[in-house]
């Protein structure tokens, strides 16, 4: 085990080694979109998905799938009808972007800039 790098700041200094570096580096790792959102795109391009194929491609667990797929039903994001044995997803395009700077936005326009493939309803203007 070699050190690989130290890192000072004003209050202490952390030693990399190789078997922490990698861990380390992933921990700072972050992204502009949210794991809802990208739950909802993969749901968009596949809404047939099973809950560990949409925990793979998103990069979570199944746990973490499953809790963000509840709090999207339950804010009326998707609705998921059971087909068979698995679960079919219908994603509510025309709902609102939840912060309130991007509120008077749909839902289905951001997906369609990173999917533009997908077929959802017909984004409708809202007044405020």
């Amino acid at each position: 085990m070699g050190i690989l790098e130290i890192e000072y700041t004003k209050s202490n200094a952390r030693i990399m080694t190789n078997l922490n570096t990698h861990a380390a580096r992933n921990q700072s790792r972050w992204t502009f979109l949210t794991n809802h959102f990208h739950v909802l795109a993969c749901l968009a391009r596949d809404p047939g998905l099973r809950i560990r194929d949409i925990a793979d491609l998103v990069g979570i667990t199944e746990r973490a799938a499953v809790q963000i797929l509840n709090q999207l039903e339950a804010s009326g994001y998707l609705t998921k009808t059971r087909v068979g044995r698995r679960n079919h997803y219908t994603i509510h395009g025309e709902r609102p972007l939840r912060h309130p700077l991007q509120d008077s936005r749909q839902i289905g326009e951001l997906l369609r800039v990173f999917a533009p493939e997908i077929s959802l309803p017909a984004a409708r203007s809202r007044r405020r």
